[in-house]
């Protein structure tokens, strides 16, 4: 497979994976918007923010109605809803011969639902329902994909790029979550039931944590599903387990040792969720724990590049 087509197919499925996590989180966070106290609201949009690496505006109030804006609309915000959904269609423009049309028509249909809308608009409706309407857009893309595209090395460089970009995504959001509630007492902390709630529906882990843990809401559980846990699918292992599966595929698929490095990388990573035990994790710092988690993942990013992207034509004939 050509460098660009793996490096389209790859990015086309992050920002994809990207956007629907961003309209995740701002679902939740109007939701709640009824359930929380408004001198907490504040501090709730600025944790939205960070679980999305984006700065608070510099003037003006940290309110509902701007961070959707900020993070849905703004052009010039790289994170935002609609610059993902342009830039994962501008990379399936460039390999439209290398995915199918159900495919390219979903991303269309997607591309033209947030063009066409706007912050007044969607707030004056239902601004809920348009997040929705994007998650599902979303979701649909990923099983017509799973569905109309040959399973071959294209559809695991899009499998790498969905699960990669899960994998950093949960962890941030884990650590945002989890820093504040590791400084302060234990009694505090279980004061703000309506935070850990709303970790648990930013991963669509509320149903699973339930029908794992009971109703009865502990942070300690919630690390576990969210970071350590081999059957959910938000899960950092579980998302990092599929990396490394897609590496493997596609070392098998083209008989190349290229990707050797990265696919070390994933297997290391995986190795430490694996035999990890959060109980070790949280007492010992999962601040950092959840940072190297990241960087890890970064590192592996680093490595698929190096072997599939930009490699140099004598390391690839050496191979």
């Amino acid at each position: 497979m050509l460098s660009r087509v793996a490096d389209s197919l790859y990015w086309m499925s992050r920002y994809l994976e990207r956007a629907e996590h961003t309209a995740r989180l701002l679902g939740v966070g109007l939701t709640h918007m009824l359930d929380q106290a408004p001198q907490s609201a504040s501090t709730r949009w600025l944790r939205l923010l960070a679980a999305r690496h984006i700065s608070p505006p510099h003037n003006g109030p940290v309110g509902a109605y701007e961070i959707t804006r900020l993070m849905t609309f703004d052009t010039d915000q790289p994170s935002s809803i609609v610059n993902c959904i342009m830039r994962a269609r501008e990379n399936a423009r460039q390999v439209r011969e290398q995915i199918s049309s159900e495919m390219w028509e979903q991303l269309n249909r997607l591309y033209l639902n947030v063009r066409s809308a706007n912050i007044a608009s969607i707030w004056q409706d239902e601004p809920i329902e348009f997040f929705q309407s994007v998650k599902d857009g979303a979701h649909l893309f990923q099983g017509v994909t799973d569905a109309t595209m040959t399973h071959d090395e294209g559809w695991d460089f899009i499998q790498i790029g969905r699960y990669l970009e899960r994998a950093v995504a949960t962890a941030l959001l884990l650590d945002v979550h989890f820093l504040p509630y590791l400084k302060q007492d234990e009694l505090q902390a279980k004061l703000d039931l309506i935070d850990w709630i709303g970790l648990l529906k930013c991963a669509t882990s509320f149903e699973s944590y339930c029908r794992i843990y009971s109703a009865d809401v502990h942070p300690e559980q919630i690390a576990e599903l969210l970071l350590l846990s081999g059957e959910s699918p938000r899960s950092v292992r579980f998302a990092v387990g599929r990396i490394q599966n897609g590496l493997e595929a596609i070392a098998r698929i083209t008989g190349s040792r290229l990707g050797t490095r990265a696919e070390r990388l994933a297997g290391r990573l995986y190795a430490a969720l694996d035999y990890g035990q959060v109980e070790e994790i949280m007492a010992e710092d999962m601040h950092a724990y959840l940072e190297n988690v990241q960087r890890q993942c970064a590192a592996i990013h680093t490595a698929i590049y190096e072997a599939y992207v930009i490699y140099s034509a004598e390391a690839a004939l050496a191979i």
